[in-house]
């Protein structure tokens, strides 16, 4: 009997010993996940990893193409487009990707799947939105500037909400004109820029930057294609908006431009039903009036692009603009510079903020050209300058420092 009262008190105390041991272990796995709580990675959907294309190298290519507003190549060499990163998922190059955060901070945080409504570019809940980035440069020739580190430095320092990527279509290496190895290549590199976009909470154009073919329908199987795969893999995301047509140029008309329209649009529609479309409208994206005159039907979330470059295009232009809108159109200005419609002279600030106010004044988004270190005055950094990120004051160009004190305002 003595014997059972000791093992009855041995057992006790080794259930006691236990549960002191069990609670001691519980607080220590705490504090291991309360210090490691504050890295957050955010992916993309599952669907859109899943779909990712292999990596391939990127081509070294010199730049052979003309200033986006239509002037004649200035036949200078570029230098060799550097290698994309290595890895093609939301998790880029293995490192966690930090957000502004939760509760609202990053542009598609704040304002959600995009819309149309009547003129205007809305959020989630029907109100105005209006977007402000920059456009990359030919993806072929300066894809280095696709990579994680320059988009958050866009996204935290400069406030930039929205970046383009123009894969160039008939170009050097252009998309339909190179072999299919570089044709993957660009998929690459716009597969990075969509990751780091997304990662980030920021809104990404895809851009069909047709030039030297002029008229849309001239590659318009190819852009067929390439839309189908881009909507296929991206339907599940809120900050895709696809550029359809670049800048239709030398005689292609409105109906051209509506006849291709008509056609690719469904295109992508099949798979994404609500992302925001951009389409090109005729002279370089300068006759907005005849989109606002006859505009395409039978679809919601498109707009209309128009281009200018302010020290060549000044108030016949503005008033273009305005009198488009007050018809009801909706614009959204996807390519802009400071400079002369070669992409290159002085840079003209005075006009640039009348444009500034103008757009301001009427909610219209807009990106500037562009980002690379091109010897002309429309690019964003000085041809000296071989930084992939981390840019300073030094390394910009006049047009990105006039750019960079609009976007603080």
């Amino acid at each position: 009997m003595q014997n059972r009262k000791y093992l009855i008190i041995i057992a006790v105390l080794a259930a006691l010993f236990m549960g002191a041991v069990g609670i001691i272990v519980g607080m220590t796995m705490q504090q291991k996940m309360n210090a490691s709580s504050g890295n957050t990675e955010v992916v993309p959907t599952a669907d859109a990893v899943a779909n990712q294309p292999d990596e391939q190298p990127v081509n070294e290519v010199e730049n052979n193409e003309g200033n986006d507003d239509g002037a004649e190549s200035d036949g200078q060499e570029e230098s060799p487009a550097e290698t994309a990163d290595d890895q093609n998922d939301a998790d880029v190059n293995g490192q966690e990707t930090e957000v502004m955060g939760m509760s609202g901070n990053t542009p598609v945080e704040r304002y959600g799947a995009l819309q149309v409504k009547g003129n205007r570019l809305t959020d989630r809940n029907g109100n105005q939105v209006q977007l402000k980035g920059i456009s990359t440069h030919g993806l072929s020739w300066y894809p280095q500037y696709v990579n994680a580190d320059f988009f958050k430095q866009m996204r935290d320092e400069w406030n930039v909400e929205i970046v383009r990527l123009a894969m160039y279509t008939a170009e050097y290496n252009g998309y339909c004109t190179g072999d299919e190895n570089n044709k993957q290549t660009l998929k690459n590199v716009i597969s990075e820029g969509v990751n780091h976009a997304t990662n980030l909470g920021m809104y990404v154009i895809i851009d069909w930057h047709i030039l030297s073919d002029s008229n849309p329908l001239q590659n318009k199987e190819e852009a067929k294609k390439f839309f189908a795969e881009m909507a296929d893999r991206y339907q599940g995301y809120d900050n895709i908006i696809y550029e359809i047509c670049n800048e239709p140029n030398s005689g292609a008309s409105w109906n051209d431009i509506k006849t291709y329209a008509n056609e690719v649009i469904p295109v992508i529609r099949e798979k994404d039903q609500d992302a925001i479309i951009l389409v090109g409208t005729p002279n370089w994206c300068q006759f907005v009036d005849e989109a606002a005159a006859d505009p395409i039907t039978g679809y919601d979330n498109l707009m209309y692009t128009l281009h200018f470059y302010a020290d060549t295009h000044r108030d016949d232009l503005r008033n273009t603009m305005q009198n488009a809108y007050n018809r009801g159109l909706p614009i959204f200005v996807s390519e802009f510079g400071i400079t002369d419609a070669s992409g290159n002279g002085a840079v003209n600030r005075d006009e640039g903020n009348k444009w500034i106010e103008l757009m301001d004044q009427n909610g219209i988004s807009y990106c500037i050209w562009n980002l690379s270190n091109k010897d002309e005055a429309s690019a964003f950094f000085k041809p000296s300058c071989n930084k992939t990120s981390g840019f300073v004051s030094e390394d910009l160009s006049d047009e990105a420092l006039w750019y960079l004190d609009v976007l603080k305002k």
